[in-house]
């Protein structure tokens, strides 16, 4: 996958049927959509695909407990069936993993099994595991480390879970296998219009700084909780879409969830559900949900809400985390739909939204990962109609992503799928690539090449943050590891020493903002 050769690409395709701006959850889906059902796609996005909202996710593929207690059925339906059929498209990257909602009251086991019931119900045919009622010793076999004080047993429902930023990347490589083009690191900085509709878009390479003009029959903006930015970019007076919220979360070593089952406290104070989880041989908390009035690129977990999850999850686990537990904590920032003024962003629609202005931008925004597929295939639906396209149906619901493999292969490679065996072949043909890349870390120095060379990634955060989870899971040792990953990157990149220093410096100041610092405050 050589970069180059991909702008050659662009610069000598004359016209584009769809131009899709935002390397997310919902750009890529959209782009894999577009392009199944035959059309030229393009994709542009400005920083490195997943670098926002779409890496920082839960790591659930889930119907929405929450949502149900709502009585927001047809959301819960919607997002059980799209879980089904990610599992079944992508069961490299995706599992069933069981769920123990701790009883402390006597209702709490009629009231909450019920619901999860109901939930099993709505799932039908795609269901991926039963709900029963458990014990109080059963549920402290499946988590020992729950409260036991006052526990009366637990209610046991199924969930899947995945690896977000790694699911981005499956679908960048489908887009390419379709015959789509995506590119990172390529902002667009204007549109292009004919009689006052949008006929392509202006952009620029990050790291030429040439400049594109580039021509498409439909414009779709997927860049999530930045999508109100694109639509004043088109008509300066558009009117805000979103109320933006964030959502945080901390990674904890294992030991304060041993075992192959999460918890999940349905209610907290916020009004929002508190999920432990094991994920990478990892134990992740979240999350929260407080209303921004900004958005950054890089949002920062806020003293409150870490301390809002060490406090509520103390309340939980016999084992109580310290701020001097935390390996790595981030935050997510939601795309929420506006609702009325008195609303808190907890009680806002996850529904998706699809707007087409005067210009014919089609914005899609909205939905979660869960439902990211069917968001594409209605935000292609509409796009086809606004440009006149051929009318296709998507195949989507069938169609098998990048890498598929009937079954998930251990961690840390199982996430490459079919690749596997290709990637094990670069470690055995050079020598040092089969090292860890750090002791604390399950991956080796062989992904790093192969996220060069296969996966688009230019800089040390690419390879640390996304191609692999190295920041996520434990932010110190990652910063350790930024030396030998520049050095790798560097070489394959045919990027100077200078460029190495540079790239593990920048690294490095990212890293001390996914810590708390000797205070106990998060480093900004």
């Amino acid at each position: 996958m050589d970069r180059p050769d991909l702008l050659t690409q662009v610069r000598e395709t004359s016209q584009w049927d769809v131009i899709i701006i935002g390397g997310g959850a919902t750009g890529l889906g959209t782009a894999v959509d577009a392009a199944s059902r035959g059309y030229r796609t393009l994709l542009l996005e400005g920083h490195d695909f997943a670098k926002g909202t779409s890496s920082r996710s839960t790591k659930l593929v889930h119907g929405g407990v929450r949502y149900l207690a709502q009585g927001n059925i047809s959301l819960v339906r919607e997002a059980l069936h799209e879980r089904g059929l990610l599992h079944r498209n992508a069961p490299h990257l995706t599992r069933a993993i069981p769920f123990v909602i701790p009883a402390y009251r006597w209702y709490d086991r009629p009231y909450y099994g019920l619901g999860l019931k109901v939930y099993d119900l709505l799932a039908g045919r795609l269901g991926i595991g039963s709900t029963k009622i458990i014990s109080r010793e059963g549920a402290l076999s499946l988590v020992p480390t729950l409260e036991p004080t006052n526990l009366r047993g637990g209610i046991v429902y199924y969930d899947g879970q995945f690896d977000d930023a790694r699911l981005a990347i499956t679908l960048l490589r489908t887009i390419f296998g379709l015959g789509g083009i995506a590119l990172n690191y390529m902002p667009v900085t204007g549109f292009l219009k004919q009689s006052g509709r949008i006929s392509g878009v202006m952009a620029r390479d990050v790291e030429t700084d040439e400049e594109f003009t580039v021509t498409g029959r439909v414009v779709i903006n997927a860049t999530g909780v930045f999508v109100d930015d694109l639509r004043r970019l088109d008509d300066p007076q558009s009117a805000p879409m979103l109320a933006v919220s964030q959502g945080s979360h901390l990674v904890l070593d294992r030991s304060f969830l041993p075992g192959d089952s999460a918890m999940l406290i349905p209610r907290t104070e916020d009004g929002r559900v508190l999920f432990v989880i094991p994920w990478h041989n990892r134990a992740l908390v979240g999350t929260t949900d407080i209303p921004l009035r900004s958005v950054s690129l890089e949002p920062h977990p806020m003293e409150d809400e870490i301390e809002f999850l060490l406090s509520h999850t103390a309340r939980y686990l016999s084992k109580d985390p310290h701020p001097g537990d935390i390996l790595s904590m981030f935050a997510g920032l939601r795309p929420l739909v506006r609702g009325g003024d008195d609303q808190s962003t907890a009680a806002l629609s996850r529904d998706h939204t699809i707007v087409v202005a005067s210009s014919g931008l089609v914005t899609i925004t909205g939905g979660k990962w869960t439902t990211y597929r069917r968001m594409a295939e209605d935000t292609i639906n509409r796009a086809a109609e606004v440009a006149g396209l051929p009318i296709r149906p998507s195949p989507t619901k069938t169609l098998k992503l990048h890498g598929w493999e009937p079954e998930p292969a251990p961690e840390p490679l199982g996430v490459y799928g079919s690749d596997m065996p290709l990637l094990r072949k670069l470690m055995e043909e050079q020598p040092g690539l089969d090292r860890p890349l750090h002791p604390r870390l399950p991956y080796l120095a062989g992904e790093i090449v192969w996220a060069a060379r296969h996966e688009l990634a230019r800089t040390v955060e690419d390879v640390l943050s996304r191609r692999t989870r190295a920041l996520l899971l434990d932010a110190r040792a990652s910063q350790e590891a930024a030396p030998l990953a520049a050095e790798l990157l560097g070489r394959e990149l045919g990027r100077d020493h200078v460029w190495q220093q540079e790239q593990v410096e920048q690294f490095s100041l990212l890293a001390r903002r996914y810590v708390l610092d000797s205070s106990g405050r998060g480093s900004v």
